[in-house]
């Protein structure tokens, strides 16, 4: 029997840390986190209006245009309440920083000129499915919507990837729901890297 965390050294610690650390998350634990995440996306997403499908095409262009202009074909716009807040794209090469990724340009320009909140409910249009380190940050920032062109799949068969899915990640974060969209305009985004070698 392993000692409460108050226990273990007279002082009250971190649960989440204890429990992470020290032991590997009982069959309940996942089964729970597992029902909360299907039963809490619509109980606990923001309640702005989503957009429909020629609205994500034409916000998807505007990542696209995006995309054509990086050092690498990745573009990102952020809506809010259908009205673009920010665009972004990969400034990688450029800059010398691998994690300046399309999606990470876009939040670091949003927050830069707004307070964080203004990403919380909103809704992230992005050329190619993220990353994991993209999509990490989209589920700390607490989008309500992603949009991606072309799935992680599609973009292997082109460049090479981390192949974790944006829907694998956010089904293990149950504290951030989110709703997404992906495939729209996947063709164009496609187009836009040249064939493997």
């Amino acid at each position: 029997m392993s000692a409460s965390p108050r226990e273990a050294g007279g002082k009250p610690q971190s649960g989440c840390a204890v429990h992470s650390a020290m032991r590997a998350p009982s069959r309940r634990t996942v089964v729970t986190a597992l029902a909360s995440t299907l039963a809490a996306p619509s109980a606990m997403l923001p309640r702005f209006a989503h957009a429909d499908a020629a609205e994500d095409e034409r916000f998807m262009r505007i990542a696209l245009e995006e995309a054509r202009r990086a050092d690498f074909p990745f573009g990102a716009v952020i809506v809010r309440e259908g009205r673009e807040i920010v665009r972004g794209r990969n400034l990688g090469r450029t800059t010398n920083d691998p994690t300046a990724h399309g999606e990470m340009i876009a939040i670091r320009r949003a927050i830069a000129v707004n307070d964080r909140a203004v990403l919380v409910g909103s809704t992230l249009y992005t050329t190619g499915e993220p990353c994991a380190m993209c999509m990490g940050a989209i589920l700390w920032c607490h989008f309500g919507r992603l949009v991606f062109a072309a799935s992680i799949a599609q973009l292997l068969t082109r460049i090479d990837q981390i192949m974790i899915t944006g829907a694998e990640l956010a089904s293990r974060t149950p504290f951030a729901p989110i709703e997404i969209t992906g495939g729209v305009l996947a063709e164009e985004a496609m187009a836009l890297f040249p064939p493997r070698q």
